[in-house]
């Protein structure tokens, strides 16, 4: 396979990669790691004239710790940096162990999670796990940004709100509640997961669920919010019975994509029992 004849232009500011990007219009893209584009192109799924490589953009790399108890993470951040990353060890170690179970080292390497978000494909695990947590998109365009909440970031297969000429340039997730709980299950038949699912839960200081959210990803076109209205006001007697109904009206609220590696019923079956257990382990992490 060989990638098709492109120009490569090298920004070293995010405005200035922008500028190019509005310039230079569909024929471009921008790339940092390159490990889905580059692919993507060599198979002939995708080509370019153009190509606006962000490597020299230090404003898009580095995660680091805000005073508040947040975590900012730089859209040109390595998985490998991630996984490592002090800061997220400390505040979303699920966040580092998820990151380290993607494709292998020398992906991760190179890989970011700018790149990820942006491929959009259905079938990654950093973006139902961002929906869980909150986080926020820093997008720009030119010298103006703004702010699109994770859950608005993602458009449909392979696509984003991103305008022309808009890069994203870091992933914010919030401050971290006392007594949060988070679990992030996957579950892969070939190459790259067909189920990710996490769960948030965030306990009183009695036990009880004051927080829940779930995430369904990969099933379906896009990651998508469950229904966990049910789960506020659970007891730990009682939290496993409406975990499972909330597993169960997950699996029922889901449109598998049509992609050949299980029918549909075993789709919806793999989210009921990967929703259960997430819950679970969210829930017992938060009241530990």
């Amino acid at each position: 396979m060989k990638l098709p004849p492109f120009s490569v232009h090298r920004p070293v500011s995010a405005g200035q990669a922008s500028r190019l990007l509005a310039d230079l219009g569909d024929d471009a893209a921008a790339y940092c790691g390159g490990t889905e584009l580059l692919l993507a192109m060599k198979l002939g799924l995708a080509s370019y004239e153009h190509l606006v490589d962000l490597k020299r953009v230090a404003a898009l790399r580095g995660i680091s710790a805000g005073g508040d108890g947040g975590v900012r993470i730089g859209a040109a951040a390595t998985h490998h940096e991630i996984e490592t990353s002090a800061a997220l060890r400390a505040r979303y170690p699920e966040l580092a162990a998820m990151i380290s179970q993607v494709a292998n080292l020398r992906v991760r390497s190179v890989g970011t999670l700018g790149g990820n978000l942006c491929f959009a494909d259905p079938h990654s695990d950093p973006a139902s796990f961002l929906l869980a947590a909150g986080a926020t998109m820093i997008c720009q365009r030119g010298e103006e940004s703004r702010r699109v909440p994770a859950a608005g970031f993602l458009a449909g297969p392979y696509q984003t709100v991103l305008a022309p000429g808009e890069l994203l340039t870091a992933v914010e997730l919030p401050p971290r509640p006392d007594r949060t709980g988070l679990s992030h299950l996957r579950m892969k038949l070939t190459e790259r997961p067909v189920v990710t699912v996490t769960a948030l839960i965030t306990a009183t200081p009695r036990g009880d669920v004051a927080q829940a959210r779930l995430i369904v990803g990969s099933v379906a076109s896009v990651p998508f919010p469950a229904d966990a209205t049910a789960l506020p006001g659970a007891s730990p007697a009682g939290f496993a019975r409406r975990a499972e109904a909330c597993a169960e009206q997950a699996a029922a609220d889901c449109t598998p994509l049509p992609d050949g590696e299980a029918s549909p019923d075993y789709l919806r079956h793999l989210v009921f029992v990967h929703a259960r257990q997430a819950l679970a382990t969210a829930f017992a992490a938060a009241a530990a």
